[in-house]
């Protein structure tokens, strides 16, 4: 045997790839991609009552902490309402108002979009259920451990919490209330076997995310503020 013959029938060292490197070698050509459009085909994104849905899911967080962190800065609402108390309960009841409206969009779209029948199993149906059921159990439970004004930001209005809550739900998840609202949705949405509902909780989440990213470092803040305050009296 030639000396390329040999080199040929040794085995080549296996050489890790990079974390995409693998990506390179698939063939997307064959990727089957007809569940993907069947999926999209069954949603009408120009519907208008899907419009006002994503607007609704979009409004809602910019609007509470736009007017928190206005109240934060001026006390405004507090001056306005005689009491920090009394603000908050308002802006509060205000915010539940504007979920009912923005609950009850996503539900007019998925009952008036197409359903997708590989959603429409008993196993899925099931899993909306569950999902629901763990959705209300985090907002309930974050609701009583917080309370109202703990609930629809009473840190910006300077009633402050004496100690940060850390039972259940918060061993859990930092934000069980948005991510309870997320899995309620989620689980709406695979009950109707509604391809609609599945993207309008995407938005859901992706609302919230961002929210997220505002609410805690400046939650954070005040806290830190309070704290410092004390340590100099």
């Amino acid at each position: 045997m030639s000396d390329s013959d040999a080199a040929a029938g040794r085995k080549k060292p296996n050489v890790p790839l990079g974390c995409c490197e693998g990506l390179n070698n698939v063939d997307y050509s064959k990727m089957d991609l007809i569940p993907i459009e069947e999926f999209i085909r069954h949603i009408n994104f120009r519907d208008s009552s899907f419009c006002i849905a994503v607007i609704a899911i979009i409004f809602n967080p910019l609007f509470w902490n736009v007017v928190a962190r206005w109240e934060h800065r001026t006390r405004g609402l507090s001056r306005l309402f005689g009491s920090p108390y009394l603000a908050c309960c308002s802006l509060g009841l205000v915010i539940i108002l504007l979920n009912v409206l923005r609950s009850h969009s996503m539900t007019v779209v998925m009952k008036t979009q197409a359903r997708w029948e590989p959603m429409e199993r008993t196993e899925v149906f099931y899993f909306g259920i569950s999902l629901m059921v763990l959705g209300t159990l985090l907002v309930v439970s974050s609701f009583l451990a917080l309370g109202f004004t703990g609930t629809f930001l009473g840190d910006y209005f300077g009633i402050l919490m004496d100690e940060k809550v850390t039972g259940f739900p918060f061993n859990l998840t930092e934000n069980p209330m948005y991510w309870g609202s997320t899995a309620n949705y989620l689980g709406l949405a695979l009950i109707g076997a509604s391809p609609v509902g599945l993207v309008l909780t995407a938005v859901v989440a992706l609302a919230y995310k961002v929210a997220i990213r505002f609410e805690g470092p400046f939650t954070e803040q005040i806290y830190q503020q309070r704290n410092q305050r004390r340590k100099h009296q």
